[in-house]
């Protein structure tokens, strides 16, 4: 037989734990998503305490659930984490975090990533607290953007729980998938492992107080952005696009997700990157290499605000790969258009705030 994780999610459910009285995942006890090797099972539960008294019975119960349920065949591996405090429920995620801010594209290779890593620093500039969560599990690199790949995120205890301190660099708080994973290796993990994965960056992170927390998601409609919806209430959606025609077809399906009314996020606006070319011999010119004004008619369009209109820069890309973000000089044209573009971003939030009510996070139905 071949195994997958929903048979030993719905195993799991047959199991209740004594303390809580309900089921394993009802009781949020499993750690994260089975582990499947042929026939080899792998999974974490959490307990309260080391000293919880229903622990030996509990994984006893789970091993056997599992080989009635499942097949006796099945080598069961079950390791234990413990906290002394619960993790939040959804709606109590995030207490101290004001404004949730995603930024993203229909497609790649727009310089989505660029946008939100010099929308997250020139907020710091404008004396914000900011958080960066690099919510591209299999193609991170915000650790490269901010020079930062070596670095490794700690371990800290609050509240009683033990969470990851986030890097800071340019006043902005950041965590990625890329600080836990070797950079010059594949990330072959299957959609649960994934969205578990960017879960726990969100809920076993220490975020602490925010104005804005800005998340960098993949290009396209995935897991990850319907994740996301169901674990975050999310201010507003800010979606890059460039003129090209085929960039403004993906950036209409992007706005569609948000705005579908089953999401109901409100768009903030629209950037359009690579706007126009400019060479650094002549910076008074520009060459529309990619059309011209295609973001600033789909935002019409669309009706919703255009934020900026970002020039393509050659410092850009190289500041990028430098670890040093265009919005960290603000003496340069590009830093002041970034500078511009975030007290843009801060207006529209303001206005949102002020006429929308919270966004409600998607509810989970269990089939």
């Amino acid at each position: 037989m071949t195994l997958y994780p929903k048979l030993i999610t719905d195993a799991l459910l047959t199991v209740v734990y004594p303390g809580t009285k309900k089921n394993l995942i009802e009781s949020e006890m499993l750690a994260d998503q089975p582990s499947i090797d042929g026939m080899k099972v792998r999974f974490t539960l959490i307990f309260p305490r080391e000293t919880d008294p229903f622990l030996k019975s509990t994984l006893k119960a789970a091993e056997a659930a599992i080989h009635y349920h499942v097949s006796k065949e099945v080598e069961v591996t079950i390791e234990t984490e413990f906290r002394s405090a619960p993790r939040p429920t959804v709606d109590k995620l995030l207490p101290q975090v004001k404004n949730i801010i995603a930024v993203s594209s229909g497609k790649g290779g727009v310089g989505k990533s660029t946008v939100s890593a010099s929308l997250a620093i020139a907020l710091a500039k404008l004396g914000y607290k900011v958080g960066l969560l690099d919510t591209d599990i299999f193609g991170p690199s915000m650790p490269k953007m901010f020079g930062v790949e070596d670095e490794r995120p700690y371990a800290v205890e609050v509240d009683g729980r033990k969470l990851v301190e986030p890097i800071e660099k340019y006043g902005v708080k950041l965590l990625s998938i890329g600080f836990f994973v070797n950079p010059g290796t594949a990330t072959l993990w299957r959609g649960g492992m994934a969205t578990s994965a960017l879960k726990q960056l969100i809920t076993d992170a220490n975020w602490g107080e925010l104005d804005y927390f800005i998340l960098d998601t993949p290009p396209g409609t995935s897991d990850i952005h319907l994740t996301l919806l169901q674990t975050l209430s999310i201010t507003g959606a800010i979606i890059v696009t460039t003129p090209q025609k085929v960039a403004l077809a993906d950036a209409r399906k992007g706005i569609d997700m948000y705005r579908n009314e089953n999401v109901n996020v409100p768009i903030l606006g629209l950037v359009e990157n690579m706007a126009w070319f400019t060479p650094a011999e002549l910076p008074e010119n520009k060459y529309y290499i990619f059309g011209r004004d295609g973001g600033k008619d789909l935002a019409k369009e669309m009706g919703c605000p255009l934020l900026a209109q970002i020039p393509l820069v050659q410092s850009i890309c190289e500041n990028g790969d430098a670890g040093t973000p265009a919005a960290v000089k603000v003496d340069t044209v590009t830093g002041q258009a970034f500078i511009s573009f975030a007290q843009a971003v801060v207006t529209v939030t303001n206005r949102r705030n002020a006429e929308l009510p919270k966004t409600k996070i998607i509810e989970v139905h269990n089939q």
